[in-house]
């Protein structure tokens, strides 16, 4: 049975503790208002029975608040005083200062919660544990001084979630759209050295993995771009390469017939897009940015970015590239091919490549093929796409937060402009709390929703007035140099903070849970769909009254929650204690997914869903839970027209595991360890080792390496198939 300390260190329980704490108190008491022995074991007793029965690991501050409960119980209210003195002289000292037992839990790797807070970070490694060791601080920054006492409660209570508060004192925005167009074709500068247009395919796919890497150490959330970006460079290769050969079989005096001249052109040409494309994927899995870890980018490919044609044709090779690439994976240290967290890779769905007859089908075959044997790619539907966004196809900002469409923001030609925005930030309602509060009261829900709501708006003003007034200088890369802007030296970017520009996201937690307590019943049922859907309504009406009010861009976002989802039910259990089917798991669902437990086929679940996703235009994504399908493509490409058919945005969850100690590669399973523990085991070889263990897991839009906290592990286990 285990405990959290305050630095966030898992220990066993000790009622010792319990008994040496008490008979502190009690010898500062006069003896004749002492507790006998009897009665201190039996507070420690009492307190060790309620932590045994409790559905999740108990804190020490729960368990002090239970030892004071016992003490008063057993009437010692002089004994109780003197306990609670004691307390408040105690946290007193840790006021004074409150960030170095953290710091050193995290370098002596003591913090579990920490240690995995995020499935992508190593936190043995140094520049890991440098990156966490500045957010502690920065934190505490945040928390004390620069955040208002109301949002910073609310946050700790799970009421909401303030995103990302390690980055907040330092003036950051969380994700973008990389206009590496701009960058490439006009040049950039990094590092204050110029670089300008590329002259080949392979220096453009170089130059990217820096653009990449520096953006990334610039901000905190994903980053994407686009495969379109890098197209035109295949046919300055191609004339580069054509002139070489020229010269070289002019030189030997061999034949310039022109089909071997081209068949030259054409073969050096793959080579050197092989190159490129293998450039890209082994730099940016094998660069680690200030934050500790890989960059968050996806790889956006879709082909009617580019005109028909040549451009086009060039463009479909590059993705054939990638596809081949990914599905054959990365090797590990020990030569072992696995598969690799980064780059995500989205791929659009469109009329030319969805039907057995279209020009580019090979590309989709090719794109299931990769989905069922390394989870990637995700897949967006033009079509759907197109009738939600005014005709527009365009990429997410990472894993799946969208700029939104804004008529004033226009490229050059008059298009609408998505490459070079970004999102401010996110702010997280916990719905189910919202539910709880209410005691299953529809009147007291939409009085505390309503209350709750304008509490988030204020939350994410204080995210959007932190980012104003800070200059271009900060992050070059992105605001000078093309990223996302070309602003002068010591210009502020508050203009890009307004009408559009960026967004700044409302996110939501626990719609699922929210009907089962107000309802008794799932958001699934016909009464659960029709309340989920006024809740989702009313958020977007907020955002579009903010909006109108301020002329800031704030969009309804379905939060990707990694270790959020583990604080939220550890803080429902808390405040409301067990509730079935709302609080008695130790995670909670991700903004409108159905419940992970709940039985729906694959088809039924994305149909469902699309309605809740057309509600989030600020970013969401689906997904349905398969088995391995690497020997059955046919289901993978079903399911990829079904999401053409009917939803923007969604994935298949695969698994890619391996057990480096004995070599088994089916699914690596969850269980238990004697103390109640959620653990990995190789079923083949009962290897628990997490270091001889690769598990590759979907766990919030994109692909998670290095395990997870507690809570979403269970979550992870409590996945039923949905094909």
């Amino acid at each position: 049975m285990k405990v959290i300390k305050r630095n966030g260190e898992e220990v066993q329980f000790d009622s010792v503790k319990i008994v040496n704490a008490v008979n502190a108190a009690n010898m500062g008491t006069e003896p004749i208002h002492r507790l006998n022995r009897y009665q201190v074991q039996a507070i420690a007793d009492t307190v060790e029975g309620k932590i045994q029965e409790m559905p999740h690991i108990a804190h020490v501050e729960d368990i002090q608040d239970m030892v004071e409960t016992g003490i008063m119980e057993m009437r010692g209210y002089e004994v109780a005083q003197k306990y609670v003195r004691y307390r408040y002289k105690r946290e007193l000292t840790r006021k004074s200062n409150t960030t170095d037992n953290g710091i050193l839990a995290l370098i002596e790797h003591l913090n579990e919660t920490v240690n995995q807070e995020n499935s992508n970070k190593n936190p043995v490694i140094n520049s890991t544990q440098r990156d966490y060791m500045a957010g502690e601080v920065s934190k505490d920054l945040t928390m004390r001084v620069l955040l208002p006492e109301e949002i910073v409660k609310a946050h700790e209570e799970g009421i909401i979630h303030f995103h990302d508060s390690d980055y907040y004192a330092q003036k950051e925005h969380n994700c973008d759209l990389i206009n590496l167009e701009d960058m490439l074709q006009n040049g950039t500068v990094i590092s204050e050295t110029m670089i300008e247009k590329p002259h080949s395919f392979f220096t453009a796919c170089n130059v990217t993995t820096q653009i990449v890497a520096q953006v990334a150490s610039n901000q905190y959330g994903g980053q994407t771009f686009t495969l379109s970006h890098l197209a035109p460079f295949v046919d300055i290769s191609r004339q580069k390469i054509r002139g070489t050969v020229l010269e070289e079989r002019t030189a030997c005096g061999d034949s310039l017939d022109g089909d071997i001249v081209e068949k030259i052109v054409e073969s050096r040409l793959k080579s050197e897009i092989r190159s490129g494309i293998q450039t890209i994927q082994y730099q940016l899995i094998t660069l680690m940015t200030c934050n500790g870890q890989a960059p968050f980018v996806t790889m956006f490919m879709y082909l009617d970015e580019v005109p028909e044609g040549r451009v086009r044709d060039d463009l479909a090779m590059l993705i054939e590239e990638v596809l081949h690439q990914r599905m054959q994976g990365v090797k590990n240290e020990k030569g072992i091919w696995i598969t690799p967290a980064f780059p995500k890779l989205v791929y659009v769905l469109d009329e030319d490549n969805i039907n057995e007859d279209s020009k580019y089908w090979y590309l989709t075959e090719l794109a299931a093929k990769c989905t069922a044997k390394r989870m990637v790619p995700d897949y967006i539907s033009a079509k759907v796409m197109r009738s939600l966004k005014k005709g527009d196809v365009y990429p997410c900002m990472g894993c799946r937060s969208f700029p939104t469409v804004e008529d004033n923001q226009r490229n050059p030609d008059g298009s609408r402009k998505y490459y070079g925005r970004f999102n401010q930030g996110v702010v997280t309602i916990n719905l189910v709390d919202v539910a709880c509060s209410s005691q299953g009261d529809m009147e007291q829900f939409w009085k505390i929703y309503e209350e709750r709501l304008e509490l988030c708006h204020r939350a994410l003003r204080c995210r959007h007035e932190r980012l104003l007034g800070t200059k271009s200088d900060v992050a070059p890369i992105l605001w000078q140099h093309g990223a996302l802007a070309r602003l002068k030296k010591g210009e502020k970017i508050d203009s890009l903070l307004y009408n559009g520009y960026s967004t700044i996201s409302l996110g939501y937690a626990g719609l699922c849970e929210m009907c089962v307590r107000m309802l008794g019943k799932t958001h699934t049922s016909p009464e659960g769909r029709e309340f989920a859907l006024k809740v989702m309504q009313k958020m977007n009406d907020k955002c579009q009254e903010w909006k109108e009010a301020e002329h800031i861009s704030y969009s309804v976002y379905g939060t990707p929650m990694e270790s959020t989802t583990y604080k939220f039910a550890r803080c429902l259990q808390k405040r409301f204690g067990i509730i079935p089917g709302v609080t008695d798991k130790n995670y909670i669902t991700n903004s409108y997914h159905v419940h992970v437990t709940e039985p729906i086929d694959a088809f039924s679940k994305l149909k469902f869903e699309a309605d809740f996703q057309r509600l989030s235009p600020g970013g969401a994504i689906s997904y349905v839970e398969v088995p391995n399908l690497q020997g059955n493509t046919e289901a993978v490409l079903a399911v990829m027209r079904f999401i053409y058919d009917n939803i923007v945005y969604a994935e298949l969850n695969t698994k890619s595991d391996y057990c480096e100690k004995c070599g088994y590669d089916g699914e690596i399973r969850i269980v238990s360890d004697e103390d109640g523990k959620l653990i990995w085991e190789c079923p083949n070889c009962g290897n628990r080792d997490q270091d001889e263990l690769f598990v590759a897991r979907r766990t919030c839009g994109y692909i998670g390496t290095q395990f997870w906290n507690q809570g979403r592990t269970q979550e992870i286990r409590d996945r039923v198939l949905h094909l």
